[in-house]
């Protein structure tokens, strides 16, 4: 038994779609005009302000359209409601930053700096292969310290089993015996903690400040989500291959619309624990970072303005100066 597969393709009226086959053209799309604009904005604003609404518009489709992958494939409550919420956030994004609320250029420029630090891990295999393997070595390691010390094989077979997709071609799979038969867990690129990392990356690299403090505040979040991640990484694989969560097995098959009940500690540690977990995490050193860089608080106060409609001034709130070179110009609400 091993965790479900990446397959996405979600079937309507025995009509079938692939959220991620429509998603990755619309990524390129996205990062093409976020990119665009950062650098047109040195030379021509209006056109800036065209390419990036239309950014935000595509951004807006992108999410739409894998919200069938969170939330009927993944089965992710927490990347569902998100998926869900970016595309009117998006939408809003781009009409704030068409009708005047400028500082959304450093927020449009951030996403952009995600894609160019993310996307490489994504389409280059040995790059990926390497990040994949090098978490999994230490995650296993990490479980070793804990008396838990599973097989670590690649994704084709193990003891004349087959367990081979195309999804899992690296040596990056726990295959845990279990009385029930094997149960394997599997290392992927969304386990590196590299999505969380290229978010945070995006943020500091994107605004203004002097160099010697981005690099620091880089390197103090890179390290700290790293580490959280390989914690994750260790409790998911545990709690799953050795069946320790088996709790309200009915209610949690049910909801989840599981066959196998050894699925529900799978769902439990990963699903419900470890994806709240992260949440709560990333806010905590959201937090921090707002203290060892404030220049940052310009994403964070226009992220907070498209959630609540209410504007808030972070700097006041943290008792920080904020040295930055970016024009925020903001519209009245006269």
């Amino acid at each position: 038994m091993r965790p479900p597969l990446l397959q996405s393709t979600v079937t309507f009226g025995g009509l079938s779609f692939d959220p991620l086959v429509w998603s990755e053209p619309l990524m390129w799309l996205v990062l093409s005009a976020f990119l665009g604009s950062a650098v047109l904005i040195r030379y021509d604003e209006a056109w800036a302000r065209r390419v990036a609404v239309s950014g935000w518009g595509l951004f807006a489709l992108f999410w739409l359209v894998l919200i069938p992958h969170f939330t009927l494939t993944q089965k992710s409550f927490i990347e569902g409601i998100g998926s869900l919420a970016a595309v009117p956030l998006s939408l809003y994004a781009g009409y704030l930053l068409w009708n005047g609320r400028d500082s959304l250029f450093a927020l449009t420029r951030a996403i952009g700096v995600m894609g160019i630090v993310y996307v490489p891990f994504l389409t280059i295999g040995p790059l990926r292969q390497w990040l994949v393997e090098v978490v999994t070595d230490q995650t296993a390691f990490l479980m070793s310290l804990t008396g838990v010390d599973p097989l670590v094989v690649d994704g084709y077979s193990h003891n004349g089993i087959e367990i081979a997709t195309k999804q899992y071609p690296y040596e990056s799979t726990f295959w845990f015996d279990h009385e029930g038969g094997p149960i394997t867990y599997n290392i992927l690129l969304a386990c590196t903690g590299m999505g969380s990392i290229s978010i945070f990356a995006g943020g500091i690299l994107a605004v203004s400040a002097p160099w010697r403090r981005k690099l620091r505040a880089l390197a103090l979040t890179v390290s700290l989500i790293y580490v959280l991640n390989l914690f994750r990484n260790v409790f998911i694989a545990v709690m799953f291959g050795q069946q320790r969560m088996q709790w309200f097995e009915g209610t949690i098959m049910s909801l989840f619309g599981l066959s196998d009940p050894r699925m529900v500690s799978y769902y439990l540690a990963d699903r419900m624990l470890a994806q709240f977990g992260s949440v709560v995490a990333l806010v905590v050193i959201t937090w921090f970072l707002v203290r060892e860089l404030p220049e940052i608080t310009v994403l964070v106060e226009d992220l907070l303005y498209l959630i609540t409609g209410s504007e808030y001034d972070l700097s006041s709130a943290f008792d920080i100066e904020r040295e930055t070179n970016e024009t925020v110009t903001r519209p009245s609400d006269d």
